[in-house]
C-alpha cells in the first residue's frame, strides 16, 4: 500500500474535487481512498510514503491520439522536403519516414514517444501507427515496449493503399491480428482499434476488407478530412463525402473515433451525432501543418463526443489545451468562447474514450479520476502558485500554469514509473543510446549519408 501526499490534490471527483493538503491511497493498481492528508495518515499508518513535495497531485493525462511512428523525427531534416501544402507534407515527409522504418524503428520511436509521455505526466495514450517497411508484428512490437515500460495503450496499425495491394494487405491482417490478441487478454493495460489512413489514401475495396477482417472486434480510428484530399476525393471519385463513406461501409459507431474533421459539413456532424462517433482534434498539430481550425464548438453543439490528442507535434497534452482555446477564439474572432469545450475535452471526453477501450476489460477501472475503485494513474506536477488556489479555479491554474515538462512523479496502474524526474525501474541511458543508433540508420536511409 502507497500513500501519496504532501500537495494539493486535484480529483476530477465532482463530489470531492480538491483537497489543499490532500493524500491518495494506493492498493496494488487501485486507489483506494482519497482524502486529506492528517485522516490518510492516521488510517493508513503502515502504508509507503511518497512525497510530493508540495506540488499538485493529479489523474494521469490522456491523449487520444498520437503517431509513435514519428519518434525518431526530431531535428530531422529530408533533403528536398519543402512541402507546400499537407499532401507534399505527406510524400515528402511522413510517408518517407514509415517507408524507411524497420522494426527496430518501430522500437526505438516506441521508447521515445512513451518515455516522453511519461515525462509529461501522461499515463494512457491511443497510437496509429506506420511502418510499410516492416509491418507484420510492428503492433506486438510496440506492445512489448508499452509493457515493459508500464504505459497504458490502444494500438491500431494504419491501413492505406498508397504502397499497394499487398502492403494494404498486410496491414489489414495486422489491425485483425492484434485486435484478436487484444480481445483475448484480461489486462486494462492494453487495447486495439482498427486503423486506417485518411480516404483519399482508402478505397471501397479496402474499406470492405477492414470491416471483414475486424468482424466487430473493436471500433475504427481513421484520419477524416484533415485535408481537403479527402474532400476532393470523396465528392469526385464517390459522389459523397468522406463521413458517407464510412456510413455506406460501416464503419462509424459509438467504438469508432475520427481524427481532426476540420473540412466536414453539418450533415456530416450530423450523422457523426446520430452514430455516437467521437472524434479527436489535434489543435498544434492542424496549425503546424496549415489545414485549417476545425469546427470543435459546433461538434460540442451536436452532442458529439470530441477528445483531445497530440498527433505526435508533441507529447505534452497541456499543450495541446493552451492551443486549442487559442485558434479556436483565432478563428471565431470571439475572446471569450472554447473555455469549458477546452476543458471537457483534456478531462471528461479523453476520459469517456479510454474507458470505452480500458474500462470494459475484466480487470478494467475508471480513468482519469482519483477516487475510490480509480486506476491508480498519478501524475504529480511541480507548481507554486502565486495567487490563490482552490476548487474555484484549478482550470485556470491548468491552462495558464501548468506544464508538461513541470511532471515529477508519474504513475500509472500502480507502478511508480517516474519518481522526482528519475525513471525508476529503466535504463534511460541505454534506451537512449538505442534510440539514438536507430535514428542514425533511419536518417542514413532518408539522406544517403551517414549520421
Amino acid at each position: 500500500m502507497l500513500l501519496v501526499a504532501n500537495g494539493r490534490v486535484i480529483t476530477r471527483d465532482e463530489a470531492h474535487p480538491y483537497f489543499e493538503d490532500g493524500a491518495v491511497v494506493v492498493d496494488g493498481t487501485k486507489i483506494v481512498e482519497v482524502g486529506d492528508r492528517s485522516a490518510l495518515e492516521g488510517k493508513y499508518p503502515d502504508a509507503g510514503f511518497l512525497d510530493a513535495r508540495g506540488a499538485v497531485i493529479m489523474p494521469g493525462l490522456i491523449n487520444a491520439h498520437t503517431h509513435i511512428y514519428s519518434g525518431l523525427a526530431r531535428g530531422l531534416a529530408i533533403k528536398g522536403c519543402n512541402p507546400t501544402n499537407f499532401l507534399e507534407n505527406l510524400e515528402q515527409q511522413w510517408w518517407k519516414i514509415d517507408r524507411n522504418l524497420n522494426m527496430e524503428g518501430t522500437r526505438a520511436s516506441a521508447y521515445a514517444t512513451i518515455l516522453d509521455c511519461i515525462r509529461d505526466g501522461v499515463t494512457t495514450i491511443f497510437d496509429h501507427h506506420a511502418s510499410f517497411l516492416e509491418i507484420p508484428g510492428s503492433l506486438f512490437a510496440i506492445k512489448d515496449v508499452a509493457e515493459e515500460t508500464g504505459m497504458r495503450a490502444c494500438l491500431c496499425y494504419e491501413t492505406s493503399d498508397r504502397d499497394g495491394e499487398e502492403k494494404c494487405d498486410q496491414a489489414i491482417a495486422e489491425n485483425a491480428e492484434f485486435a484478436r490478441w487484444a480481445a483475448g487478454q484480461d489486462s486494462d493495460m492494453i487495447a486495439a482499434m482498427f486503423g486506417g489512413h485518411a480516404l483519399f489514401t482508402l478505397s471501397d475495396k479496402t474499406l470492405d476488407k477492414m470491416v471483414e477482417a475486424n468482424d466487430g472486434l473493436t471500433g475504427f480510428h481513421i484520419h477524416v478530412c484533415e485535408g481537403m484530399n479527402d474532400v476532393y476525393d470523396s465528392l469526385g471519385n464517390h459522389g459523397c463525402t468522406a463521413v458517407h463513406r464510412l456510413l455506406d461501409h460501416g464503419l462509424l459507431g459509438e467504438k469508432t473515433m475520427l481524427g481532426h474533421c476540420i473540412h466536414i459539413t453539418p450533415a456530416d456532424m450530423d450523422v457523426i451525432a446520430e452514430t455516437k462517433t467521437m472524434i479527436v482534434n489535434n489543435p498544434g498539430s492542424n496549425m503546424n501543418n496549415a489545414v485549417g481550425c476545425a469546427p470543435v464548438l459546433e461538434f460540442f453543439k451536436r452532442g458529439i463526443t470530441v477528445g483531445m490528442g497530440t498527433d505526435a507535434y508533441t507529447h505534452d497534452v497541456l499543450e495541446s489545451l493552451k492551443t486549442f482555446i487559442m485558434i479556436q477564439r483565432h478563428n471565431s474572432c470571439m475572446p471569450n468562447v472554447a473555455w469549458g469545450e477546452d476543458m471537457a475535452m483534456l478531462f471528461k471526453n479523453n476520459r469517456t474514450i479510454a474507458e470505452k477501450y480500458f474500462s470494459t476489460k475484466p480487470q478494467g477501472k475508471p480513468l482519469g479520476i482519483l477516487a475510490p475503485g480509480a486506476a491508480a494513474d498519478i501524475a504529480i506536477f511541480d507548481y507554486k502558485p502565486f495567487t490563490p488556489f482552490s476548487d474555484e479555479n484549478i482550470d485556470g491554474h491548468i491552462l495558464f500554469g501548468f506544464e508538461g515538462k513541470a511532471c515529477r512523479t508519474t504513475i500509472i496502474n500502480g507502478r511508480v514509473l517516474y519518481k522526482d524526474r528519475e525513471f525508476v525501474d529503466l535504463d534511460e541511458e541505454a534506451i537512449n543510446a538505442r534510440i539514438l543508433a536507430a535514428s542514425k540508420q533511419l536518417w542514413g536511409e532518408l539522406n544517403g549519408r551517414e549520421y
